[in-house]
């Protein structure tokens, strides 16, 4: 199985400092949806894992975040794409909980669902803390310098072997050569 762990915010959609909150501020990055339609076109299975500690802070709830995804998975449909699973931590950034990362909770879930090593799978983020993660587990770090992979790229705890691309569809275009 081909098998590829995408974050969201900064990745396929557009980040906020105020973080998204509702459906309305979730906007995809250029080109983002159809790398994704892509990825599925070739075979991938495409799993996004996501920190949202909007809703540990009280931002917004689970109807909201619901939301959000639909759109994204509609906006998705529309191209041809989909998500075959989306694992998300809920909690604020001051929790003791396995699942946020840069901890290795939710590619321990993924792997679980999947039944898969995650060995030299990718993963793909803008923050040293989805790479992180990934490595954590045997996943291969792919950093994109959309959202906050700029100031990511410059991080002194960058891991070396990190592949850097300008965009996910740059990635998706590596990946399927």
């Amino acid at each position: 199985m081909k098998l590829i762990i995408l974050d969201r915010d900064g990745v396929i959609n557009h980040d906020s400092d105020q973080y998204i909150k509702s459906p309305e501020e979730w906007r995809p990055i250029d080109g983002s949806l159809e790398a994704i339609a892509r990825l599925n076109q070739w075979g991938w299975r495409v799993v996004v894992a996501t920190n949202q500690s909007g809703i540990g802070r009280g931002l917004f709830g689970m109807d909201t975040l619901n939301a959000i995804h639909d759109k994204m998975i509609k906006s998705l449909g529309l191209v041809g794409g989909r998500i075959d699973a989306i694992f998300f931590c809920p909690h604020a950034a001051d929790s003791t909980c396995n699942c946020r990362k840069p901890k290795s909770g939710m590619f321990e879930q993924i792997a679980e669902r999947f039944n898969v090593d995650l060995a030299g799978v990718p993963a793909v983020g803008d923050s040293l803390r989805d790479l992180q993660a990934g490595i954590s587990v045997g996943c291969e770090p792919y950093l994109v310098l959309t959202g906050k992979g700029r100031r990511t790229r410059e991080d002194p705890d960058l891991p070396a072997h990190t592949r850097i691309y300008p965009d996910l569809a740059t990635v998706v275009a590596d990946l399927i050569a």
